[in-house]
């Protein structure tokens, strides 16, 4: 088997883990995911990991999960966020990656709407590790607040 084989399609959450569709990184263009042909996929060592056990699409499905690739890779935060990628594939294992996707979803909307509103270019950051790492309730409490001041401001 080789990286040829591997395939994912989603493009919300990655194989390890990681939130993509809340980082900032990659809103900015600056990623393109972890596909057959990018960057990332030739070399990530979950890709040939993920074709060498079937194609997994989530490291979570893995019997073997947590595997030596996780020591240590959810101690530190960059603009990639790690620091939740256990929690968060422990979340999507338990309620099932349609679920979490819908929730992925809605924290996307989140996201959007602060950028929008409230971003000024230099806090993109900011806002994606702050939706990132916030429960979905928290969020949604905040954003009714918002909606209550009518402020758009910053």
């Amino acid at each position: 088997m080789s990286l040829k084989d591997f395939n994912r399609t989603d493009d919300l959450f990655s194989l390890c883990g990681l939130n993509c569709g809340l980082c900032g990184y990659r809103l900015q263009g600056n990623c393109n995911g972890c596909f057959k042909e990018s960057f990332c996929a030739k070399v990530c060592p979950m890709a040939p990991c993920s074709v060498m056990h079937g194609g997994l699409q989530y490291c979570f499905e893995c019997p073997e999960y947590p595997c030596r690739h996780y020591e240590g890779f959810d101690s530190y935060d960059t603009l990639v966020l790690h620091r939740n990628q256990r929690r968060d594939m422990q979340k999507a294992k338990e309620i099932g990656i349609d679920a979490y996707h819908a929730e992925q979803l809605e924290k996307k909307k989140i996201l959007d709407r602060l950028l929008e509103c409230f971003d000024d270019g230099s806090k993109t950051a900011c806002y994606c590790l702050a939706v990132n790492r916030m429960e979905l309730k928290d969020l949604q409490k905040i954003m009714r607040n918002l909606n209550k001041t009518g402020d758009n401001s910053e």
